[in-house]
């Protein structure tokens, strides 16, 4: 009897095969360590680690989470251990693991996205980088990095000249009029694959108080709410560029995967609801899994259906 054929589930991010397109997000999962007796974190495509400075940052005050219809606020202010940290305490451990780890990065200067990754470069374990670049640029009035093609252009070619020896993603900020036209100065630039996208600002407020339910006066909204809005990101970036896209928003269930990946995603990443349910990621995996052999199809590409090629 022959023997039943395996689902394989493995996409391929420019030079980065990962086992299957379920990603943990940056700031849902802190540094992946935290949710290892949780989650088995070799069942996942990777995660994204918490956002990575060239020197601690102590981040915002609380509260820093806010529960909204269909969404969540958050405003952490991007705390973390600072990049040389990291490398030292926190990546040690993540070698041990059998799944891509991906870097975040920030800055608020170039000068500061290109530090650490030259401090990231020189150390072993992780699989990429990806750039985020909705941080203000303090040496542009403020203005976001990736609110504006050519400063996209400038951050992400810098960074790329830094990161000589791993796969760079770009994750996009929602705040602009064009996405295809700073998803093609991303690409363009040099980056291997974009992710798409943050979170969107916004706030809530006590109006008893006057004051904001948050620590901050205001915070990023994910969740479901969004992923309406950002599936069309994904499928507007996937007409203005050919490099790979990671889909980022509002995603729980399997369907919600796969509607991402009819838009042109190649993979995407899971974030808020890991706050309902730590185990989510992994989770997904299995139902995708489960589809897959539902449908008796054994490649993703067999049963995703190109929304481009349904609606022409």
């Amino acid at each position: 009897m022959t023997p039943a054929r395996a689902v394989d589930l493995s996409v391929q991010i420019g030079a980065l095969r990962l086992r299957n397109p379920i990603l943990a997000a940056s700031g849902a999962f802190g540094y992946g360590l935290e949710f290892n007796h949780l989650v088995n974190l070799n069942r996942l495509g990777g995660f994204v680690t918490k956002g990575l400075s060239r020197e601690p940052i102590e981040g915002a005050p609380p509260p820093r989470l806010y529960p909204t219809p269909s969404g969540m606020l958050n405003a952490v202010g991007l705390q973390n251990v600072g990049v040389r940290a990291f490398v030292a305490e926190k990546l040690p451990a993540l070698r041990n693991f059998d799944t891509a780890v991906i870097a975040n990065v920030f800055g608020y200067t170039l000068e500061d996205y290109v530090e650490v990754i030259r401090v990231l470069e020189s150390a072993e374990g992780l699989a990429g980088y990806e750039l985020n670049i909705s941080c203000p640029n303090v040496k542009n009035g403020g203005r976001q990095f990736g609110s504006d093609p050519t400063l996209v252009s400038e951050v992400v070619g810098a960074a790329r000249k830094a990161a000589t020896g791993r796969p760079l993603w770009v994750k996009l900020s929602p705040l602009v009029t064009d996405i295809g036209l700073i998803a093609r100065a991303a690409e363009e630039a040099g980056a291997d694959a974009l992710t798409v996208a943050n979170t969107y600002p916004a706030m809530a407020l006590d109006f008893h108080s006057g004051k904001s339910r948050l620590g901050s006066p205001t915070g990023g909204l994910s969740g479901p709410a969004i992923k309406p809005i950002t599936l069309r990101l994904v499928w507007e970036a996937r007409k203005a560029i050919q490099s790979p896209i990671i889909g980022l928003g509002g995603i729980e269930t399997v369907d919600d995967v796969l509607e991402y990946l009819s838009v042109g995603a190649s993979a995407v990443q899971v974030g808020t609801a890991t706050f309902a349910d730590p185990r989510v990621s992994e989770r997904l995996v299995e139902a995708l899994t489960k589809v897959l052999e539902r449908d008796k199809v054994f490649t993703l590409n067999e049963i995703v259906v190109n929304f481009e090629a349904e609606n022409d």
